[in-house]
């Protein structure tokens, strides 16, 4: 295909936006590891290959344990900076990275295409893509997007969902020409495929294309049949999708009660989603860092539309947009488009599955239908004025202004993220009420500390962590502070007892349910904690939770061997019985070693609590 001079100087001002993209996140680059790269990259032992064989490199591809196996595709490029960088968390970063760069340079080229099937005029269209890859490329949003490394996984989504949505167009374009179309329909279920390999996001590619449809191509076609086809044949789908939501999705998902190890119920969870919206909509549109705190675990809770009163605001505003963009999706498709992307990409993340209730990362695809549409009500208000030159020229002043001080937020917060210690302290900063701020400040100086009894940065991870309890009455963190107490021999039973009093307290979530984990496996490593102590606080713990039937024969074989009540270990083995067939290989083994030291007596109760 031949390239003449306009689409040339276009593709390199692509790239001129893929750079500057680039450069404005470069400043983070030094920045460790976070949250989940820990157990997904850093402590994942299925990632580290010797030899990049077929066999190896499979074993990392589907080393996603939380997803069975799943987002191959990002999983493999992780065992390829594993390799190469030799676990160097920069490594990983320079890949998100040039990920990044490409996404704005594919971004462009989509943007371009779209707003050309939108009738602009290809200088209009080239400078308006160009501008949407520029902002988007450049946002605050997209620091903690690319260089929290795990979230590779979103952002390889947006770069397939993105393809897919060039070639959709290509194909579309064909198809309202009586072209051929079918190569490029090839080319669109491929970049699905790569998309559903990469995060569970990329189902939603089906939705994004029917907002394109709604708005921008209008279900046109050149072969009347084909027209006719395209809208029955989005209406079943549209159709299929609410019956296999209702019948599949909602009672799988629904709790009309918390969440197992969550505070909310479906009911909050979907009226936290306003406030939740409306915050991503304001970062979005006044990219401040200071309102990206990165951990929003402390997002408060809506429990009724007025409680707290935000929540109905919130809610008006987005009902209201979506009326508003329903409306305009003849006259400013563009501004209707981006609407109705920011509101699809939403889709799965602000429903009722069980997912956390706020994450910057989940923008990384919406905001582009948000700077689409502010961009396409920018030209309109300029097209009012155009006749007024000296508003157009303080518009685009304006605008230039805007621009360069996002570029100047961005790299400041991506500043922040280029060293742990400076990351975590400002996260702090920004959360001071967050149980997670104060967890990543804690382990940042643990980290320095070496686990060094002498060591300072332990010192200053004890006070951290005690301040952070004093702050969320966390849980976690008072276990965190016997472990580095023990790790000095200062740890006290006053220590202990509180504890025990979190514990009593703490709702049940993944931390808190942790906390025996922890506390286990220190013991399994050596560590001098007051096992006395460790089984009181397991104690309390299993009034609380409900232990599953491997847990509860690992604290029966502490509690048995460890500690001075060995009498205390009947209750987890029994529970552990009651987990378990008959049959149960682990149960049997448990009898034999009871058999073995004399205690037939607890053997024959045991068997009577085989569930009937």
């Amino acid at each position: 295909m031949r390239i003449d001079g306009a689409m040339r100087t276009f593709l390199m001002l692509c790239l001129g936006c893929g750079l500057l993209a680039v450069a404005c996140l470069a400043p983070g680059i030094g920045g460790g590891f976070v949250m989940d790269d820990r157990a997904s990259i850093e402590k994942n032992a299925e990632l580290r290959v010797d030899q990049l064989q077929g066999e190896e490199l499979l074993r990392a591809a589907y080393s996603f344990q939380p997803g069975g196996g799943s987002r191959a595709i990002p999983m493999l490029t992780f065992a390829l900076d594993q390799w190469r960088g030799e676990g160097r968390p920069e490594a990983f970063k320079v890949t998100n990275l040039l990920i990044h760069f490409v996404t704005v340079f594919v971004l462009a080229c989509f943007a371009r295409k779209l707003l050309l099937m939108a009738g602009w005029s290809p200088k209009r269209a080239a400078l308006a893509a160009l501008l949407v890859a520029s902002v988007w490329g450049a946002h605050p949003l997209q620091v903690s997007s690319v260089l929290y490394v795990v979230q590779r996984m979103q952002t390889l989504v947006t770069l397939f969902m993105l393809l897919a949505l060039w070639a959709y167009l290509t194909m579309r374009k064909a198809q309202m020409e009586g072209g051929r179309s079918r190569k490029y329909g090839l080319l669109v279920a491929l970049f699905w495929a790569l998309g559903l390999a990469c995060k569970e996001d990329a189902v939603l590619f089906p939705a994004y294309a029917l907002a394109v449809e709604l708005t921008v191509l209008r279900f046109t076609a050149k072969s009347p049949r084909l027209a006719r086809g395209l809208r029955n044949g989005y209406a079943a789908m549209t159709v299929l999708a609410g019956a296999l939501f209702v019948l599949l999705i909602l009672p799988r998902f629904w709790h009309w009660g918390p969440y197992p190890f969550r505070e909310f119920s479906s009911v909050e969870r979907l009226l936290t989603q306003g406030p939740v919206l409306f915050l991503y909509l304001q970062q979005i549109l006044l990219p401040l860092p200071a309102s990206m705190p990165f951990y929003y675990d402390n997002f408060r809770i809506s429990h009724g539309l007025l409680d707290p009163p935000v929540t109905l605001f919130a809610w008006c505003c987005l009902v209201g947009l979506m009326v508003w963009a329903w409306r305009w999706r003849r006259d400013r498709p563009i501004f209707a488009l981006g609407v109705f992307l920011f509101f699809s990409g939403h889709f799965i993340t602000s429903n009722i599955v069980n997912l956390e209730l706020a994450f910057e990362h989940r923008n990384h695809f919406p905001m582009i239908g948000v700077i689409l549409a502010v961009m396409d009500l920018c030209v309109m208000a300029l097209a009012r004025v155009r006749r007024d030159l000296r508003l157009v020229r303080l518009g685009q002043i304006c605008g230039g202004l805007a621009m360069l001080m996002l570029v100047a937020a961005t790299m400041t917060r991506a500043y922040m993220w280029g060293e742990p210690m400076r990351l975590a302290a400002g996260t702090l900063r920004l959360a001071p009420q967050s149980e997670r701020a104060w967890l990543m400040f804690a382990a940042t100086n643990v980290d320095r500390s070496g686990f060094q009894p002498d060591s300072p940065w332990l010192e200053s991870a004890i006070t951290a962590n005690s301040l952070g309890v004093e702050v969320t009455h966390s849980a976690v963190m008072q276990a965190n502070v016997v472990i580095y107490k023990s790790i000095k021999g200062t740890a006290s039973s006053e220590d202990w007892l509180s504890l025990e009093g979190l514990v009593a307290r703490a709702p049940i979530n993944v931390q808190n349910r942790g906390i025996a984990g922890i506390l286990l496996n220190n013991v399994d490593g050596g560590l001098a904690l007051d096992k006395n102590a460790v089984a009181g606080v397991l104690d309390v713990m299993a009034q609380r939770v409900d232990f599953d039937r491997d847990e509860n024969l690992r604290i029966a074989t502490f509690v048995y061997n460890e500690t001075e009540r060995p009498g205390r270990a009947f209750k987890y083995m029994r529970r552990a019985v009651e987990l378990s067939p008959p049959d149960d290989p682990a149960i049997a083994a448990l009898f034999g070693q009871l058999s073995s030291i004399g205690r037939e007596d607890w053997v024959l109760q045991l068997r009577h609590s085989f569930p009937q």
